[in-house]
């Protein structure tokens, strides 16, 4: 181990300060720089709903409500595209208290982090978003209601659920850190592995539409994840030492 390990509580604290803040400037700076495109970037934002629902209706409901939705669609492509960035500083941060050799692994850490992301969010905007906006269109026309969205709701709702997906997807990094660390093993994934199945499917459930493709097209990919972890806590995991 580093000997940073043996650095007082305080002094964690200010290199996690130090971290917080630089990648706080990442994500102001290409706030800024997203706040030029910010109006193709709502654009972009909305095609899964203009795409899926008949004739959306999109409303704003207060005087400075355009403004406000632009300034967080820039603040919500700030963050994504200073992501990798993020993930850089967040290395930064962990680095010190691995093996010399682990602390190599800086490219590889942001690298897997950064797909594992844009995966998520990517499988988020293309797949179930699409499902989620036909399923939400159906029970409009069920009771024959015209829908008006408000801007600010909708783009909430989208971008709270892009980054969820895109933090669950970072599960197999964290479980390379977990098992490294001996938190975890493959033994203890494999043996939860039924009730983590059958619990996710329940969240598939929750969070799509009620038919079984929307959910399976949800689950899969989560089971998969799953089994990936199984596979990364194998392979990273400290062997155990035979009992005397």
């Amino acid at each position: 181990m580093s000997s940073d390990s043996d650095m007082p509580l305080t002094g964690h604290l200010e290199e996690l300060r130090t971290r917080l803040v630089r990648a706080s400037i990442a994500v102001f700076v290409l706030s800024i720089a997203s706040y030029m495109f910010s109006e193709a970037l709502f654009a972009f934002l909305t095609e899964p709903l203009r795409a899926n629902f008949e004739k959306p209706m999109l409303i704003g409901t207060g005087v400075a409500e355009g403004f406000i939705v632009k300034l967080k669609v820039a603040l919500a492509g700030g963050f994504v595209f200073a992501a990798p960035y993020c993930f850089y500083e967040l290395w930064k941060f962990v680095a010190p208290g691995l093996y010399e050799n682990e602390r190599s692994l800086a490219l590889p850490f942001v690298a897997a982090s950064s797909f594992f992301f844009f995966v998520g969010i990517s499988f988020c905007f293309y797949v179930v978003l699409p499902f989620a906006f036909q399923f939400f269109e159906e029970q409009f026309m069920s009771i024959e209601v015209t829908p008006t969205i408000r801007i600010g709701e909708y783009l909430s709702f989208v971008t709270k659920l892009l980054m969820v997906f895109g933090a669950v997807f970072e599960l197999p990094v964290l479980t390379f850190f977990l098992a490294r660390i001996g938190l975890i093993s493959s033994a203890f994934l494999i043996e939860k592995a039924r009730i983590s199945v059958v619990l996710i499917f329940v969240v598939a459930a929750i969070l799509t539409p009620p038919d079984v493709a929307t959910q399976v097209l949800l689950a899969v990919p989560l089971i998969v994840l799953y089994g990936l972890c199984i596979l990364i806590a194998k392979t990273v995991e400290k062997p155990r030492e035979p009992s005397a």
